[in-house]
């Protein structure tokens, strides 16, 4: 069994054990500060040295039922009995620390919020962490977690306390969550300074040493997910502190585009999108109009039984609105220069799926519909039109 050191007050970032074994690129040592990946926190990484030799460790992770924690390697192997030093990073040891007290703290504000909001699984492994919860938290609910934890972590000096206490003593706490952990078990408590406790946990973590440092905790977005719960996005520490001056960068430089405040930003932006949405709706019922003219002034050409008129459209947004409007008795086709191309039949005895199909064996592309209106992209957009007469005439 390694002999852990990541739990140690104040934590250690350098140690010195003895390579014990050897099984590829990996190596077990009979002490560690490296923490080993699980229960949803990354593991460490960092550097080993001995004499002679260095390697960096890429990845730290536990055997569970032997106890031995394996740190992978990158460059040298060390020989076992080989004595060494090892160098946990730093940074993203921290990074780690934040995320994890950060989901201790959210998670306890979301019970605080309503009980039934309980944790069915955790990630810390990536800045952008996740809460799997039970109960359906609404949008309220969510603003109603951040703005309790973000007042009691500016308000109340939240302590860390970690002991580890007796399977048959877990009563005597008020744990937030159930746990699996038997004998001894390592709880992490974020308590005042009266020792009333914020939150409970069976956790063998790391944590920042007052909860404030974790800070701040910021919900970026929820999720529905399989089996009904809902997965809460969110950031912690200095992670989170960075996300949002990166947002409130962007948002001061768009408000500037706009000559307005940051706070009236999303006011801006709502009428912008009213702008955008009548403009539209303006310019939709100006393509009917013009759609209708081009019908109704556009010369037919009779090939065989059938009136045969030809659009070569400048707008592709015309197209479809051009072949909807089809008269009853007419076979209308049309092509953009970027060869949009469709046609669209009245006719009974027409079908403009098959047709479309014909025309693009011979110029090249690809395109299908129903029998009343078809559209595809055609390779020679030049001779589309004179094609779909020639394919007429055959028939």
């Amino acid at each position: 069994m390694t002999r852990a050191l990541y739990h140690d007050l104040p934590p250690r970032l350098d140690f010195t054990a003895t390579v014990t074994a050897v099984d590829g690129s990996r190596a077990l040592l009979d002490a560690t500060a490296f923490y080993p990946e699980g229960g949803g926190q990354s593991g460490d990484t960092g550097l080993l040295r001995w004499s002679g030799g260095e390697a960096t460790v890429t990845a730290t992770r536990k055997d569970k039922a032997m106890g031995h924690i394996w740190h992978d390697l990158t460059g040298a192997v060390p020989e076992v009995g080989t004595p060494v030093s090892g160098e946990v990073d730093p940074g993203p040891r921290w990074r780690h620390t934040q995320r994890h007290s950060g989901e201790h703290l959210l998670a306890q504000a979301f019970a605080r919020v309503n009980p039934a909001f309980a944790v069915e699984a955790v990630s810390m492994t990536s800045p952008e962490c996740t809460l799997d919860l039970r109960g359906e938290p609404t949008e309220a609910d969510v603003r109603a977690a951040e703005s309790l934890l973000r007042e009691t972590l500016g308000r109340t000096d939240l302590l860390l306390r970690t002991p580890v206490v007796a399977e048959h003593d877990l009563h005597e706490y008020p744990l937030r969550r159930t746990t699996k952990v038997r004998g001894e078990v390592r709880l992490v408590i974020f308590e005042d300074a009266f020792g009333a406790p914020f939150d409970v946990s069976a956790c063998g973590g790391t944590h920042v040493p007052r909860a404030s440092l974790a800070s701040p905790v910021v919900v970026l977005r929820t999720e529905r997910i399989k089996g009904g719960l809902t997965r809460v996005v969110f950031m912690a520490g200095e992670e989170a502190a960075e996300y949002l001056s990166g947002v409130y960068r962007d948002a001061r430089a768009l408000a500037q585009t706009f000559s307005v405040p940051v706070a009236r930003l999303a006011e801006r932006v709502d009428a912008l999108c009213e702008d955008l949405r009548v403009t539209s709706d303006t310019l939709s019922a100006t393509r009917k109009v013009l759609a209708r003219t081009l019908l109704d002034t556009v010369p037919c050409r009779e090939v065989g039984s059938r009136s045969l008129q030809l659009h070569a459209l400048d707008d592709p947004a015309l197209l479809t609105e051009l072949l909807m409007l089809v008269d009853t008795g007419t076979v209308v086709a049309a092509v953009t220069p970027t060869g949009r191309c469709g046609i669209a039949t009245g006719h009974p005895d027409e079908d403009a799926g098959a047709l479309l199909r014909s025309v693009l064996t011979r110029t090249g592309g690809k395109g299908g519909g129903k029998p009343t209106l078809a559209q595809g992209q055609t390779e020679q957009p030049d001779v589309f039109l004179e094609m779909v007469a020639q394919v007429l005439a055959e028939r």
